[in-house]
């Protein structure tokens, strides 16, 4: 049970979190330029050693004293609301900017595997050090099984990545990024604060 709730724990905080990021327009740019099931097998499996970072770093921290590491991971959880909250006005205008540098960067229309490499280099310089990382890294470091924990993550990230290629378009003629953003930072808050609880 515990293995499944921080699964879900994981799924949940990253969820809010990607579905307005560069990750999603870059995911919905390559998917344009290539067919979908390639570009979703290299995103997805830029998200897999992406996360296995994550995980590895948080739980080298986890080694370290646990209250000073609870602390810090609540205070990444903290900047992660602030940074969701003060960009959520801004969400639109930079959905076009990151729309028009990734237009930019992905000329040339590609099939196979040819497809999956190019989306997996693409996305794993887009997710470098990215707030969902760096969240997925402080779960872990604050306690939270690094396995389950890594899958939860791994498959909030493959899932925005899905709703990208198939539905990318619709959803963001339908859906305001500000709300999905202000969800997010809701949801770094209350990490936040349960994280503080568990280290008092």
């Amino acid at each position: 049970m515990e293995f499944v709730g921080a699964m879900l724990v994981a799924f949940v905080a990253i969820f809010p979190v990607e579905l307005p990021d560069k990750t999603f327009v870059a995911t919905l740019v390559l998917s344009t330029r290539y067919p979908p099931l390639p570009t979703w097998i290299g995103v997805v499996l830029a998200f897999a050693v992406q996360c296995a970072v994550a995980v590895t770093a948080g739980h080298l921290i986890s080694r370290l004293p646990q209250r000073p590491v609870q602390l810090v991971a609540a205070g990444l959880f903290l900047v992660g609301a602030i940074v969701l909250a003060r960009g959520a006005r801004k969400a639109d205008a930079q959905e076009r900017e990151a729309e028009e540098e990734y237009s930019a960067k992905v000329t040339e229309r590609k099939t196979g595997l040819r497809a999956v490499g190019a989306s997996f280099v693409v996305l794993f310089a887009a997710e470098w050090g990215d707030l969902s990382q760096l969240l997925t890294a402080s779960l872990v470091a604050s306690g939270r099984p690094p396995i389950a924990t890594g899958l939860g993550a791994w498959l909030a990230l493959a899932t925005v990545s899905g709703l990208a290629v198939l539905l990318g378009r619709w959803l963001l003629k339908r859906v305001k990024l500000s709300l999905i953003r202000y969800i997010g930072a809701g949801v770094c808050l209350a990490l936040a604060t349960v994280t503080i609880i568990s280290a008092i």
